[in-house]
């Protein structure tokens, strides 16, 4: 059996759907049913319940969008940073192995010789390095503080989208905003993200950090003209002159954009489809769920 903590939430919800189609057992735990930011609660919890593993799926992201952790930063701190340290020691006390959704977001660029980041690559979006989103660096005290765990995987997912229409969509957020950032970025297949968490447990990859982003990199200019292909949509996409503009028009706190690795992962033989060829599956699957309605206050993924 698996417990899934915070899986009610977006990505919670893509481990759901994996488990009921694969016929895994598992628990979704909430915080309304326990208090699993409590270290004896979540102790108690893993001794009764005795699972095989147990995926950490919560986490603080901010509505609607990530510039709210600027103003709720005590829920952001315990949700990104403090929390994973409380599981750390739960998991530890029981010897219990574990998985964490971190993110990508602690990084912004390239590498300088132009490669993408990878896992080894020391945050440079972050409290130590520049003048990072609170998010952001609450993500990566996250991973401080998992930095010499044993029996953990670090998943970083980055711009999460799948076939289904919806407010934390990377393909919806493109089609609902008035005016995007046309910023190149590593991006994650959610339901792809979740498998191939699952695989590197059931393939007992060693435990370490991952980053589990689909193979290549995109701009909003690319992914945009995908869309219009695909969906069939007339409709006409604007685009902010630069990153000054887009952060004196739509943004009060400074966004994440990067280009990760991901070879770590495929080299450990977790599959995982290439950028383009899942944008296009999800186009070609579309469930719009909802009307668009215009925001101009968000122009970028995060």
């Amino acid at each position: 059996m698996i417990l899934l903590l915070g899986g009610n939430g977006y990505v919670g919800h893509s481990f759901q759907r994996l488990f009921q189609q694969s016929d895994v057992e598992f628990r979704v735990i909430s915080r309304a049913d326990y208090n699993y930011a409590n270290r004896d609660t979540l102790i108690e919890l893993i001794r009764q319940t005795q699972p095989e593993f147990l995926i950490n799926t919560a986490g603080y992201t901010g509505k609607p969008n990530v510039d709210a952790c600027e103003i709720y930063k005590a829920d952001c701190l315990l949700g990104n940073a403090i929390l994973p340290g409380i599981i750390r020691e739960a998991c530890e006390a029981t010897k219990l192995a574990w998985g964490h959704v971190s993110s990508g977001c602690i990084y912004t660029g390239r590498n300088t010789d132009g490669s993408g980041f990878k896992e080894t690559d020391e945050p440079n979006f972050c409290f130590r390095t520049n003048n990072c989103s609170f998010y952001s660096g609450c993500k990566a005290i996250g991973e401080e503080v998992l930095a010499d765990a044993e029996n953990v995987f670090q998943w970083r997912l980055r711009i999460p989208f799948n076939h289904l229409d919806g407010p934390r969509n990377y393909l919806s957020k493109l089609i609902n905003y008035d005016r995007l950032l046309d910023a190149e970025n590593s991006i994650s297949h959610l339901d792809e993200f979740a498998a191939c968490c699952w695989a590197s447990w059931k393939q007992r990859i060693p435990f370490g950090t991952y980053n589990v982003t689909n193979t290549g990199s995109v701009t909003a200019r690319q992914v945009v003209d995908l869309i219009k292909k695909e969906l069939k949509l007339d409709q006409e996409f604007s685009f902010f002159e630069n990153e000054n503009q887009f952060m004196k028009v739509a943004a009060k706190t400074p966004r994440s954009n990067c280009v990760m690795d991901n070879s770590k992962l495929t080299d450990a033989g977790v599959k995982i489809s290439s950028v383009e060829d899942a944008i296009i599956r999800s186009l070609r699957n579309w469930h719009p769920v909802s009307p668009r309605v215009p925001n101009l206050s968000t122009g970028s993924p995060n």
